[in-house]
């Protein structure tokens, strides 16, 4: 069996209203949450559970990526992270091997790190992210 270097980074979660959901994190949960960052017509507010995060996202814009998952689909899993040794190296192998790309070059995410997105459409209905 093959090792990756690849890992979950974290899941991002649509919300219609972080301060509803940030309640059971840090009520139940016992976690603090981050404070909040704004991109992507989303404020996210993230929290550390283990080696993963789990950032939860509430739109701000009315045609952002976010108000259009919760639109068309409810609140609920928006993507899965995948950390990467290589963002460039990964993407190149999504093009070689056929995969569609959202990004066909890194841009900046949440926290100044650089992100890549694949269209759900290649990979079984799930937005993936890659991240380094």
């Amino acid at each position: 069996m093959l090792e990756s270097d690849a890992r979950v980074a974290h899941i991002g979660i649509a919300v219609p209203a972080l301060a509803d959901a940030v309640a059971f994190y840090r009520d139940v949960l016992r976690l603090e949450p981050s404070p909040p960052l704004t991109t992507d017509g989303a404020v996210i507010v993230s929290l550390h559970l283990g080696d993963v995060e789990v950032e939860l996202m509430e739109p701000v814009t009315p045609d952002g990526p976010v108000a259009k998952f919760l639109r068309k689909r409810g609140p609920g899993i928006h993507h899965i992270c995948f950390r990467v040794p290589n963002l460039e190296r990964a993407l190149d192998q999504c093009r070689r091997l056929g995969y569609q790309l959202v990004d066909e070059t890194p841009r900046p995410g949440a926290g100044a790190r650089r992100v890549a997105f694949i269209h759900p459409k290649s990979t079984g209905g799930i937005l993936l992210e890659l991240t380094e």
